[in-house]
């Protein structure tokens, strides 16, 4: 595996600190910037790189090694010596079957060497949760994340082997001789007495516990219910279906004060269990390096290539440490990993036990590669 990295600015253009490879089978892209949906922003790309699955997203940030940029698109070449990819994309309709749709992208995949799936979704007009359902179609280990927009919520693009799209999902199977792991790990911790969601109706929360759902969040958040909803990224709710279930996380992206509603990145079943949750820097720090470990492979304690998909939430409350968690993961791969990514809507990945993949919010989530 060869992997070269290169970065675009509106000053400078594209730069890299080594030549692009005209070999190269994959390049993952990720920007946050309005030339990103330009048609020759792609064009350029398919330039450089003639034979390539061209595959990426809108970013809230840019991960290029342990640094965090914005404005700017970073592309990551990857030429396989053995292994190959393949790329399917699909246009979601309203009211489409999503789940069903993405079920049937992954047979379509399916093949005794599937190694592992890669997912770039768009991170607004989808719904993650349905997502997740027709992934876990076939038994493959699958990860990846919804497009993100900055802190700005507006609009979220992908693009694959095209110029940029909105309502696009994108789907890059890894066949052949690749060690592929991955780990997902948040650092919130819960508080708080456990409640009911007593009425919902997909990623909207009506009632908690028979009161208005808006109200319960007001409570905690006190002066804080002031700059809501920008404020409930602070105070993610951990969901479970049953107390059977392990919970997940679901990020607080709006609020309406005629209902009295909150809406949250991911469903939030009627009927299920959930916790307001608060974390402090170390934790989130801490939780990074805990996911780049159990993404450790056994062959390769070092990994060629270590995809990092984070959380727009985290980088909020993290601030000018964010950084940091990059700095973590390095320093358990060492320099030899190259490391991209970006932050995202939405994670997708399994827990570090199960092959199942989930909508996650406010997690860190890394994939390692190594042929």
């Amino acid at each position: 595996m060869q992997i070269t990295q290169h970065s675009w600015t509106k000053e400078d253009g594209w730069v890299s600190e080594s030549a692009p490879s005209p070999k190269a089978n994959l390049v993952l892209v990720f920007a946050d910037t309005e030339y990103f949906r330009a048609s020759q922003c792609y064009e350029t790309l398919r330039t450089i790189f003639p034979i390539a699955h061209i595959v990426g997203c809108s970013s809230s940030g840019n991960i290029l090694g342990t640094e965090i940029s914005d404005e700017t698109i970073v592309a990551t070449a990857v030429t396989l010596d053995k292994a190959s990819v393949r790329l399917l994309t699909e246009t979601v309709e309203p009211g489409q079957d999503l789940s069903a749709l993405t079920a049937n992208m992954m047979s379509r995949l399916d093949s005794p060497d599937l190694r592992h799936v890669f997912v770039l979704s768009d991170g607004l007009s989808v719904n993650g949760s349905n997502l997740a359902g027709g992934l876990n179609s076939i038994d493959v280990p699958v990860t990846g994340g919804l497009a993100g927009d900055g802190a700005r919520f507006a609009s979220t693009w992908v693009m694959a082997d095209a110029p940029a799209r909105q309502n696009l999902v994108a789907i890059v199977g890894f066949f052949g001789p690749l060690e592929i792991k991955s780990g997902c790990v948040a650092g919130w911790r819960e508080f708080g007495a456990e409640r009911y969601v007593t009425r919902s109706v997909g990623n909207v929360v009506y009632e908690i516990d028979h009161k208005p759902a808006l109200e319960i969040y007001t409570k905690y958040l006190g002066e804080m219910a002031k700059e809501l909803p920008s404020s409930g990224l602070r105070f993610p709710l951990s969901v479970r279906p049953t107390e059977l279930d392990k919970p997940v996380i679901r990020t607080l992206l709006g609020t309406d004060e005629a209902e009295q509603s909150l809406t949250f990145a991911g469903d939030v079943n009627q009927g299920s269990l959930c916790r307001l949750m608060k974390t402090d820097l170390d934790s989130l720090v801490a939780a990074a390096g805990t996911a780049a470990n159990e993404a450790k492979t056994g062959a390769h304690t070092n990994p060629e290539l270590c995809i990092v998909v984070s959380c727009v939430g985290r980088r909020l409350v993290l601030g000018q440490m964010a950084e940091e968690e990059l700095d973590i993961i390095r320093d358990e791969f060492g320099p030899s990993t190259v490391i991209a990514g970006f932050y995202s809507y939405g994670e997708l990945a399994p827990f570090n036990d199960v092959v199942k993949c989930q909508l996650h919010n406010q997690t860190m989530t890394v994939t390692t590669f190594s042929e």
